[in-house]
């Protein structure tokens, strides 16, 4: 691959993202318009799609130097089987992609661009396909509600039952789908570790705007069947002896619980401490199992965290980076941030400050969309190019 060429070109197109994607999608539509049966209904998913798009190129692009890069693709290519995607749509998706591609750059769109997009991409659908073939895994997994209960009118915990065992690792998330959204997939975290009756646990918070949360939290019932797509990310439990800081805001609690359960179940001879950030004292949905938690085998330090009475729940940061700045010895720790996008980048921020190792910071990223707890869409080209999202989505979710 000529990533010079590559990166250069790639450098012009970032600078008309929206239009690239637009023009990506209505080019692959018109020539194939039996692949849009594969794609979210409503215009917002779509919408959100387009941003997916852009960020795993932009990711892919970021990496052809990286030794990471063939496992992301592999991981990818394994995951979009969920999606329906077979090997005979790659052309497809090539011929359109390099035809965006060639009309976001203009006159720098070059015959050895050209040869040099054609090249790369074969490599990233070689890639794919080679992951989704050696793949033991089914392409998702179908699960009944067993249970739901709901925390006020935005929180649910849904209990589900894989209908196959469901291997993961505490602290990993999956994508889910369900029909009361077609087509559409989100992630999110297990929230327990593995269970002998294969039951697993989503926390899912609606988010205004939301339609897959509100979906969850307001129109999902017992009974009712989702599907789980493959489990995914790497912020899990290194158990190399060191002291643990676990920090969680909102249902980002869900990772944290699955990661104190495993311990609890050998329990670590290091120190665990725990803060617990929400935006009032109602929120903290989950307490009696974190009480519990805490008085048994590991013992975590337990530190609660709200704004102060009466004042906005963005004061609660605050607070944390306060409670946090009074306890020491980060350069010990191995700290597990989870929640908000814009709440991680924060602390993770933070802690870095106070001292602790960035390589033992662990969380996975998470994207910045409309309806999110992150900054909004930017409503056009112009808005992007003077702001651009942060180009990091979970793993499954960063479809192309």
């Amino acid at each position: 691959m000529d990533v010079k060429i590559l990166k250069s070109s790639f450098a012009v197109a970032e600078r008309r993202a929206e239009h690239t994607v637009k023009f990506f999608y209505a080019h692959l539509f018109r020539h194939h318009p039996a692949l849009r049966e594969l794609f979210p209904v409503e215009d917002e998913d779509m919408q959100r799609q387009r941003d997916r798009l852009f960020a795993a190129l932009t990711r892919i692009v970021g990496r052809l130097h990286d030794d990471g890069l063939l496992p992301y693709l592999h991981d990818l290519g394994r995951d979009h089987r969920k999606y329906r995607v077979a090997p005979e749509h790659y052309a497809a998706v090539g011929t359109s992609l390099r035809a965006a591609l060639a009309a976001a750059c203009g006159a720098s769109w070059t015959p050895a661009t050209e040869k040099a997009w054609a090249e790369a991409y074969q490599v990233v659908a070689d890639a794919m396909t080679d992951g989704a073939a050696r793949s033991q895994d089914p392409p998702w997994w179908d699960a009944e509600v067993v249970r739901h209960l709901t925390y006020g009118p935005d929180t649910g915990v849904l209990t589900l039952l894989p209908d196959a065992p469901l291997p993961y690792v505490p602290g990993q998330y999956v994508s889910v789908s369900s029909d009361l959204v077609p087509r559409v997939w989100r992630p999110y975290s297990l929230g327990n570790a593995p269970r002998p009756d294969r039951t697993v646990d989503l926390h899912v918070s609606r988010i205004d705007g939301g339609r897959l949360s509100t979906a969850l939290v307001r129109r999902t019932a017992p009974g009712d069947r989702l599907r789980l797509g493959a489990p995914g990310g790497r912020a899990v439990l290194r158990r190399e002896g060191r002291p643990i800081s676990f920090v969680a805001a909102g249902t980002g609690w869900a990772p944290v619980r699955a990661m104190l359960e495993d311990l609890a179940e050998r329990p670590p001879d290091a120190e665990v401490r725990l803060f617990v950030v929400a935006r009032d004292a109602a929120h903290f949905y989950d307490r009696p199992v974190i009480e519990a938690l805490a008085a048994g085998p590991v013992r975590p330090s337990v530190t609660y965290i709200t704004p102060a009475p009466g004042r906005h729940r963005n004061q609660a940061t605050e607070r944390l980076a306060t409670a946090l700045g009074n306890r020491g010895r980060w350069p010990d720790q191995d700290v597990h941030l989870s929640g908000p996008a814009p709440f991680v980048e924060e602390i993770a921020h933070l802690v870095r400050e106070l001292g602790a190792d960035p390589a033992r910071v662990f969380h996975d990223a998470l994207p910045y969309g409309a309806g999110t707890a992150g900054r909004p869409r930017p409503l056009g080209p112009g808005e992007w190019f003077l702001d651009p999202p942060a180009p990091h989505w979970h793993d499954p979710a960063a479809r192309m």
